[in-house]
């Protein structure tokens, strides 16, 4: 699918400003919304928006479905009287700069808990029609999640293998005893996912009134403690036990010098298939149904992924192997239609997998920080860049362009002041301009680099298990002139919508 001239920021939502603790989906997210419109951009990349797992990292959610509970504006459950009126009165402690998810993680699943209880006491008829609606309609991954939750509350977040056997063998029985069991937790999970889908809807309905689409994200892969995992064990290459026996990364590449094991489970391709890829033509359904374009992690590996002995520490030992290709995207198609995705094929890339990119007919993306290392003739030199594709000056596994000025090599500096025509002393907006003005058909900026950030202030450092993903910015870093310039550089190159 080929997406129109546009521009757009880079910013997870639990990066917004906010009085408990991160960012959520209330009246700083919607003031975000309208900032972007008054700068001319009509993009909005949030990440992955489901519930964060070790390290805090989105990438590593208890669902694929589920949206983060952490997200959740809090006012809003209290403006319902679902919350008292002093109810948020002392918000947890922390700087406001970063996440402190030691206090505010507690602190709102605290709030979340006695929201969801004031709403089973003393909810309205229409309130509970309208939850009861959305059980019905996301029952599919709902029942599982919600049961799966109350379970991992019970066994102490142990790994399900290690429930009782016939729980996490998922024996009828067993499960239904369970569900009453655990009523009251499954209907406070319930509650929460509501609560998230009812404020994200909200959100993205401002967004869509004010010419703003959303691109989200979809990680290749799904976190071992799942709810889709412990569902859906064929589908992934666990043991007789239900461990995983290989687990996914990739080998030394630019970002680790011993490579990266995520550790999550791998698929069984041969049984996606012989479902028709229905698992994965639900999870992009699903997906589409709270994003307006996705952007598919890892796009490597669904042509090859690096398979890792699940006893290995590191991602040096591993070996290619191959991905379901084509034929994956293809029955997403038949079910879907049209696809609006975007491809994350950085990285090195074997020649199966550039012919998956061009086969899929998917933008992939050029990222400018690494373009200054080779000559002219580098892919992400703005001049080599493709119509149909997706530029960034980094992403959210990137230094911040300032971070990265600091650490640069002199051969990448002398090459970035001689290309940009700058003396560096404003190399974020240097950089910002470039990938304005590249003939790629869609460029997303950092919101980092648009407050021209140090490095302290990047999001994730890969191959880093912890002390990442705690930015927020404030709206006092704001200033007039950021809207105008990126206004101004955005109509500068035709990416402006027509009204602004």
């Amino acid at each position: 699918m080929r997406f129109p001239r546009a521009s757009g920021v880079l910013l997870h939502p639990t990066s917004l400003p906010g009085p408990h603790g991160s960012g959520d989906l209330g009246p700083a997210a919607h003031h975000f919304v309208d900032w972007l419109a008054a700068a001319g951009q009509t993009l909005w990349q949030v990440l992955p928006l489901g519930g964060i797992g070790p390290g805090n990292s989105p990438y590593m959610s208890s669902s694929a479905f589920a949206g983060n509970v952490l997200l959740v504006d809090l006012a809003e459950l209290q403006q319902r009287g679902w919350l008292a009126a002093d109810a948020l009165a002392q918000p947890p402690a922390g700087k406001p700069a970063r996440i402190d998810f030691a206090t505010m993680a507690p602190y709102r699943m605290q709030k979340l808990a006695e929201a969801a209880g004031a709403f089973a006491g003393g909810a309205s008829a229409a309130d509970r029609a309208a939850f009861a609606d959305f059980c019905a309609a996301q029952a599919d991954w709902l029942d599982d999640y919600t049961l799966f939750m109350a379970l991992c509350e019970a066994h102490g977040w142990a790994d399900w293998c290690a429930w009782d056997e016939a729980l996490a063998r998922r024996e009828p029985a067993a499960l239904a005893a369970a569900r009453r069991r655990h009523a009251e937790r499954i209907g406070f999970w319930a509650f929460c996912q509501w609560c998230f889908f009812r404020q994200w809807a909200a959100l993205r309905t401002h967004a869509h009134a004010r010419g703003v689409k959303i691109i989200g994200d979809a990680p290749i892969f799904i976190a071992y403690q799942s709810a889709e995992v412990w569902a859906r064990p064929d589908l992934f290459d666990l043991d007789a036990g239900g461990r995983p026996t290989v687990v996914a990364g990739v080998p030394p590449d630019y970002f680790s010098a011993t490579g990266q094991r995520w550790g999550n489970p791998l698929y069984r391709w041969p049984a996606h298939a012989a479902e028709g890829y229905a698992w994965w033509i639900q999870r992009l359904r699903r997906t589409l149904e709270l994003v307006d374009i996705v952007r598919i992690d890892h796009f490597r590996g669904f042509a090859d992924y690096w398979e890792i002995p699940a006893t290995e520490p590191t991602a040096v030992n591993g070996r290619w192997r191959p991905g379901p290709g084509l034929a994956l995207f293809d029955a997403m198609a038949q079910a879907l239609g049209p696809l609006p995705v975007i491809a994350e094929d950085l990285g090195q890339l074997s020649q199966t997998a550039k012919d998956l990119l061009a086969g899929s007919g998917f933008p992939g993306m050029a990222i400018l920080q690494f373009a200054f290392a080779g000559d002219a003739s580098d892919p992400y030199l703005p001049h080599n860049h493709h119509h149909h594709g997706v530029v960034y000056t980094g992403t959210h596994d990137n230094d911040t362009t300032v971070g990265w000025w600091a650490s640069a090599s002199e051969h990448e500096r002398h090459h970035a002041r001689a290309y940009l025509a700058t003396d560096g002393h404003d190399i974020a907006w240097a950089m910002l301009r470039a990938a304005c003005a590249s003939v790629a058909d869609t460029v997303v900026h950092p919101m980092q680099d648009i407050l021209a950030l140090p490095g302290e202030y990047r999001m994730n450092l890969p191959g880093s298990g912890s002390g990442w993903w705690v930015w927020r910015f404030d709206w006092q870093q704001v200033h007039g002139w950021h809207a105008q310039r990126l206004l101004e550089m955005t109509r500068l190159f035709g990416r402006a919508p027509a009204k602004a």
